[in-house]
């Protein structure tokens, strides 16, 4: 969805050459494939606007942004994100997708001469520099709604879609899991899952998850109709490359996870070796300190941003923010630390024993987290009340 604006027959043909003869075109929505780097993940969507007799075809993209701000990411991380509607040639647009070897699939609009004429002087009208910007926004509203919208609000009559949804339907979670797990993504979906909350895990109406994936976009748009057509006329397939099987992926957050637990309850096998208790001390250290930076970035997510994605985050329970203190007292003797670790192993076994049923979703890597939390916090407790004791023999 990451492309500049680039504007080389935008002004010649959106602004000098009057709308001819509005039958000569064809108008397209075209579905990209999903791509490797993280904001391509879900694919894209744009619209042609294809005219042989004027020589024109061009390519209306509301996935344009600049990330040269220097602002940027802190403006992504808060949700203020400017995207843009840009008009390119199709032979520019289609190059990165040839590059990376990405299909591109045009669905043909079944569109009268009138309607034709009303959706391109429309796409016009959005890439005037007063239009073409919009506040973009993760799963409301993003460039497949705007697609989907624009083509919607410039069709004769009510557009109607078919019921596209199993039953069950899916979560807005279910959905981007769909993608994630058919690439085999998982580190960025454990970050998807830990940082966004319950409102992720909301079941989408059928027009809602259509205006939010292309793939999805797609198969509306295939089961589109009015009072008097189906809207889609015919599939052309201008990129098309073998899909191929990701390669087994065994660095997941899962064996990562799992091996930390492993490395904790080995450090406690080995017992009251000076290099075990060392490395074991370090290991806590270490272990709550991520957790406690976790648990900021989650708090400040959910307090920063201007939409309401990462609001309601159930993980803020065991990643939680005040671990970053805890880890300076786990060797003092404030008798408070012993309580504190106390509250932490219940949150974790909470969240262990009613893991299937949160309402929001958590990602399974988690499990072994807990696991980790429970053991070394029952430890840590253990290990206070050994001292008081010494303490009070002494």
């Amino acid at each position: 969805m990451k492309r500049r604006a680039i504007f080389l027959l935008l002004f010649f043909y959106s602004f000098t050459a009057k709308a001819q003869d509005s039958c000569t075109m064809q108008i397209s929505l075209l579905t990209c494939a999903p791509g490797a780097d993280l904001y391509s993940l879900f694919g894209h969507t744009a619209i042609r606007i294809r005219d042989s007799s004027r020589g024109m075809d061009i390519v209306y993209n509301y996935g344009t942004f600049d990330d040269s701000d220097p602002l940027f990411y802190i403006h992504f991380t808060r949700g203020i994100m400017l995207y843009s509607v840009s008009a390119e040639p199709l032979d520019t647009f289609m190059m990165e997708y040839e590059y990376e070897h990405r299909a591109v699939v045009a669905q043909v609009l079944n569109l009268t001469c009138a309607e034709k004429d009303k959706l391109y002087n429309a796409l016009r009208k959005n890439t005037l520099e007063e239009n073409r910007y919009y506040p973009y926004h993760f799963h409301t509203d993003n460039c497949t709604t705007r697609a989907a919208v624009i083509i919607e609000s410039n069709t004769n009559g009510q557009l109607l879609y078919k019921n596209i949804l199993a039953n069950p339907g899916p979560s807005y979670r279910d959905m981007i899991h769909e993608y994630l797990d058919r690439q085999q993504q998982y580190w960025p979906e454990f970050g998807i899952d830990m940082f966004l909350g319950a409102h992720l895990d909301v079941k989408p109406s059928n027009i809602q998850a259509i205006h939010f994936l292309p793939d999805y976009l797609f198969r509306g748009m295939d089961s589109a109709y009015t009072d008097q057509k189906t809207l889609v006329a015919e599939k052309q397939t201008l990129l098309s490359f073998p899909v191929t099987k990701p390669s087994a992926v065994w660095f997941t957050p899962s064996v990562v996870f799992i091996f930390c637990l492993l490395l904790s309850i080995a450090l406690f096998i080995i017992g009251n070796k000076p290099a075990a208790v060392r490395a074991l001390l370090i290991f806590d250290i270490i272990f709550f300190s991520l957790l406690g930076l976790m648990g900021i970035v989650m708090a400040y997510l959910w307090l920063g941003r201007v939409d309401d994605v990462c609001r309601n985050n159930i993980n803020i329970l065991w990643a939680v923010p005040t671990n970053l203190i805890a880890v300076f007292f786990i060797r003092k003797k404030a008798a408070w630390i012993k309580y504190y670790f106390l509250i932490t192993a219940f949150l974790a076994g909470l969240l262990l024993i009613g893991f299937p049923w949160w309402p929001q979703r958590i990602n399974v890597a988690v499990i072994p987290l807990l696991a980790i939390i429970l053991f070394r916090s029952f430890q840590l407790v253990k290990n206070r009340d050994h001292a008081e004791k010494a303490v009070i023999q002494g």
